[in-house]
């Protein structure tokens, strides 16, 4: 039994395509007879890939009964079922992509209804080098039957293969570099920022952020929301950076860039500094974990003043831009910030006044008259503390501590200008 499947893989993938025509596509005959044949692959020899034809037709010609042996039709029904396995996967997950068995779940403003069960059918794209360590193996997979999107979909301009911690680092970096609307710069090292910056113009922006911590930016992943521009690139070109993630390169970035041939560039598609908006999965042993992904943003009108100094024009934007970076680095999460750009981070400490002294000690400019986000609720008064004892002036968090009302004492005794988000950014 030789059987093609229509290719409903290969409509999915097709832009601007209707409900009417990918369901058009969905065959129903065919898995049928191929499942049945497979059932019975004792004395059926089955077919679903054309690539097997060459095989089964030669197996057939050296054997005197014209017949293929009962290994290979064991090997052909695996084939068979995981092939209708997957077929039928796709289906499902193309149709929920559709909103005919859920919408979508992911209404950013609501907490979603996640779905009962969830169908993912993923084709290899690129094996790596290696995983997070040589001796772990690891490839990149994409959602079969759509075109790829995002890092995904970038386009590599130069330099070496990349690695999965590349792209680990690179979703990071473009993840942040996506929540600014003037040119910005993000420099990231082993999955947290330790540089970013807003600026008028794209090369002030990357001195910004590499001022943050240039020790650290060192063999770092680079990302920016602009063009790259020749002025950025010789600027860039003076440090060791493992990659860069931009919608463009200017031609002349690109001569200035040909020089590092192991750099890699990579120009992200339309669409690349899009917001993540699909469920996010982790697995568990015996379990996968799902959820939505933090895309909540703030409104103005859902800051709220909880000391008596209420902060400055020139305070809150910066308390925005901090807040938005503080997301992206690893809990407990503590960001200074000025003139729009990073100025101190720490990062990854289990408890917050620690993360704040890490901050205060990475910092290479004096903190006098910046601004904290913590990415969560100060559980007591000292990293509110800390943070003054620095020079900071104003504190950005999400409230919800039994002790608010400590913390908030602490930082009207100090003359700190205290926002509550009512939101937390936790990132493990």
């Amino acid at each position: 039994v030789v059987v093609n499947l229509y290719p409903f893989e290969a409509t999915a993938a097709k832009a601007r395509l209707t409900a009417e025509e990918l369901i058009e596509n969905i065959d129903i005959g065919g898995p049928t007879m191929l499942r049945s044949a497979a059932k019975n692959f004792e004395s059926v020899t089955v077919v679903c890939d054309p690539s097997d034809y060459e095989l089964v037709v030669s197996e057939l010609e050296s054997s005197a009964a014209v017949c293929t042996t009962l290994l290979r039709r064991m090997e052909l029904a695996r084939k068979v079922f995981a092939t209708t396995a997957r077929y039928d996967g796709l289906i499902a997950m193309e149709l929920e992509r559709l909103g005919c068995d859920h919408s979508s779940a992911l209404d950013l403003n609501e907490k979603p209804r996640l779905p009962q069960r969830l169908h993912f059918a993923l084709r290899l794209q690129q094996e790596l080098r290696y995983g997070e360590n040589p001796h772990q193996a690891a490839a990149l997979y994409v959602p079969a039957g759509r075109a790829a999107e995002g890092l995904a979909a970038a386009k590599q301009l130069q330099g070496k293969e990349l690695s999965y911690n590349n792209f680990v680092d690179l979703e990071a970096a473009r993840s942040l570099a996506a929540e600014f609307k003037n040119p910005a710069s993000v420099i990231i090292k082993h999955n947290n920022p330790c540089g970013t910056a807003e600026r008028a113009s794209l090369r002030d922006a990357y001195l910004r952020a590499l001022a943050c911590d240039p020790v650290s930016a060192y063999g770092g992943v680079l990302a920016f929301n602009r063009e790259v521009d020749a002025a950025t690139a010789e600027e860039v070109a003076k440090l060791f950076v493992e990659c860069i993630a931009a919608p463009g390169f200017a031609a002349r970035a690109k001569e200035i860039f040909a020089a590092k041939k192991n750099l890699r560039l990579l120009e992200l598609p339309p669409g690349g500094l899009e917001p993540e908006r699909e469920l996010q999965l982790k697995r568990i042993l015996g379990g996968m974990l799902v959820q939505q992904p933090d895309c909540g943003e703030l409104a103005d009108s859902e800051l709220r003043t909880v000391t008596k100094r209420v902060p400055k024009p020139e305070e809150l934007d910066t308390m925005c831009f901090a807040w938005k970076v503080a997301k992206h680095v690893k809990s407990n999460a503590i960001v200074f910030a000025k003139d729009g750009a990073t100025v101190g981070v720490g990062a990854g400490q289990m408890s917050r006044v620690d993360s704040v002294k890490i901050a205060v000690m990475k910092a290479q400019a004096p903190l006098t008259g910046s601004v904290v986000a913590s990415d969560a609720f100060f559980p007591f008064p000292d990293g509110v503390e800390e943070a003054a004892k620095s020079g900071a002036t104003a504190v950005i968090q999400p409230g919800g501590s039994v002790r608010d009302p400590e913390v908030i004492a602490v930082a009207d005794r100090l003359g700190l200008a205290m926002v509550f988000t009512g939101m937390r950014h936790f990132l493990h």
